[in-house]
């Protein structure tokens, strides 16, 4: 996004599961800027926090002298979200299916089947630094108000 619009928030994070309600509560409130109701809020709140447990759990395997970047960035009539961790990576397509009889009682997918039912775009990328960035987009249904 580079319209002289939009607004960028930035947390650096150590990847302690603490850190989780911080994050939230500036998604949340960058979400009441954009106009989203408290029912989006809520949903964009769960995929923001799975991304986030992931980053700290899978990416960074738990080492707290890891970081993880999240970005905010509010345009109009939208919310970008971006979590950069600073682990190996991952491929996305090797994640099982949460919704596959063979994995029903299994945790594992969850988090990025959340995060793709939440949010209208989900995509990864693997800077060449390393780490993982998950990118998520979440816009306001055509016509919705914004508070802006």
């Amino acid at each position: 996004m580079t319209s002289d619009t939009t607004r960028t928030v930035r947390l650096d994070i150590a990847s302690r599961l603490d850190m989780l309600d911080m994050v939230q509560t500036v998604l949340s409130h960058l979400a009441g800027v954009v106009g989203f109701d408290d029912e989006s809020v809520h949903y964009m709140t769960v995929a923001l926090r799975e991304s986030v447990v992931n980053a700290i759990r899978h990416g960074n395997r738990g080492d707290e002298r890891r970081r993880v970047a999240t970005e905010f960035v509010v345009g109009d009539g939208s919310l970008e979200v971006r979590v950069l961790d600073e682990g190996t990576g991952f491929d996305p397509t090797s994640v099982p299916d949460p919704l596959a009889e063979a994995n029903l009682l299994k945790p594992d997918g969850r988090g990025i089947f959340f995060m793709r039912s939440f949010m209208d775009v989900v995509e990864y990328s693997f800077p060449p630094g390393g780490g993982t960035m998950v990118r998520m987009v979440k816009r306001l249904p055509e016509g919705a108000p914004t508070s802006r």
